[in-house]
């Protein structure tokens, strides 16, 4: 049953991913409500506390079009010093739907940092898929990316 449930899940988030679209002109995954990068989580905070934490309307910074929230001013200095070393890879977009060459929002919840860069996920079961094999999936993504940033 639960192999069936991360089957369903699984062909779920294809059907959604096929809704979004990823461009060059879309570098940054935000709602389709809210220009919030990574839905408003500091991702300085990935880094320095090891978990995800809410940004603040008190600290934001415009970014590649989108709007960054910290939670300290230290944070954001930080993001402002070296944004590349911060920012979710492939823009925020889930790490293994990019593998798969397909986009799906990347969740503030299902995250990790793995040789210094901060991946997201779409939920729980993708991400149990995505650590399994993150060097190969990550691999495939990289290049999945670059032929949108191309397009």
């Amino acid at each position: 049953m639960k192999k069936l449930l991360s089957i369903l899940q699984i062909t779920l988030l294809m059907g959604f991913a096929l809704l979004q679209s990823a461009n060059a002109a879309d570098a940054i995954y935000t709602s389709y409500f809210s220009n919030k990068a990574v839905g408003g989580y500091d991702v300085v905070a990935y880094f320095t506390e090891n978990k995800p934490v809410e940004g603040s309307s008190k600290y934001t910074l415009e970014y590649q079009g989108a709007d960054w929230y910290f939670s300290s001013a230290e944070n954001l200095a930080s993001f402002k010093g070296d944004p590349e070393k911060y920012a979710p890879q492939y823009g925020g977009y889930c790490a293994w739907a990019m593998a798969s060459d397909n986009t799906a929002p990347g969740k503030p919840a299902f995250w990790s940092v793995y040789k210094g860069k901060l991946y997201l996920n779409y939920d729980e079961s993708v991400q149990a898929i995505w650590v399994n094999d993150k060097d190969k999936f990550i691999e495939q993504a990289d290049l999945n990316w670059n032929k949108l940033n191309k397009e």
